[in-house]
């Protein structure tokens, strides 16, 4: 599989529109068609057999979450992500499998994140030939000094204000780039987004513990205080940590 078919449903014409032009981004996503209400929604996944459901919540007659469980229901259920302007639903969505839940206006930073975070369930690779693991090491400069890190010596990278901060196990390093940019030179590396200003290295991860409102707790070895996981990454990270 390359690519990954998308059927967009909301009764706003405006904001099908949108969705569609911000999907266009992705060489992965082919959007196969639209809906413009949770029925509508149903019969088009029945013909069309979408590998997800970008889902509004609030819609006349049969509304997103009576949608989602309907979906669900199918031979071949679709992925689903709802795409809403009603934070409140969230923790009901889940209920139903959701892989996110984007919020309008849509930010498309987290929209690029659910793609991804798609593509990793789907198991989809790029046709582009990716060029093989780089074996270098990270170099950050420290008192006019540039320092080398192994990839797999860091704990954690967060973003702190205009610039990132790299943990490892005895201390941390500060660098001007963008957290964005680091995740990019270590993707040959277990490194993963579990929130928005947050990458960690999955070797370190010990504990995943409940919290509220969806979101986790996660400990890494060698650490100790605990990072928070957004309720939108929990199940992606656990797709990629557990076997």
């Amino acid at each position: 599989m390359n690519e990954i078919k998308c059927l967009i449903v909301d009764d706003e014409r405006y904001s099908r529109q949108e969705l569609v032009h911000l999907l266009s981004y992705s060489k992965l996503i082919n959007v196969i068609g639209e809906a413009d209400s949770g029925e509508t929604a149903v019969i088009k996944a029945l013909q069309l057999q979408p590998d997800v459901v970008f889902l509004d919540v609030e819609m006349p007659k049969m509304n997103g979450m009576e949608a989602a469980k309907a979906l669900l229901e199918l031979k071949k259920p679709p992925h689903i992500v709802f795409a809403t302007a009603y934070p409140e639903f969230a923790a009901e969505a889940f209920r139903y499998e959701a892989v996110d839940y984007l919020l309008k206006p849509y930010d498309e930073e987290q929209l690029h994140q659910t793609v991804q975070r798609l593509e990793k369930l789907m198991q989809i690779s790029t046709t582009k030939e990716e060029p093989p693991s780089k074996k270098g090491k990270l170099s950050v400069e420290l008192e006019g000094e540039i320092h080398y890190l192994d990839p797999n010596d860091i704990l954690f990278i967060f973003r702190d204000e205009k610039v990132s901060r790299i943990v490892v196990k005895n201390g941390e390093y500060e660098v001007k780039m963008a957290l964005k940019e680091l995740e990019s030179r270590l993707s040959s590396f277990s490194f993963f987004r579990i929130h928005k200003g947050y990458l960690v290295n999955l070797h370190y991860v010990t504990r995943l513990t409940p919290w509220f409102n969806g979101a986790y707790q996660l400990e890494l070895e060698g650490y100790e205080e605990k990072l928070s996981v957004s309720r939108n990454y929990v199940k992606a990270l656990r797709t990629e940590l557990e076997l």
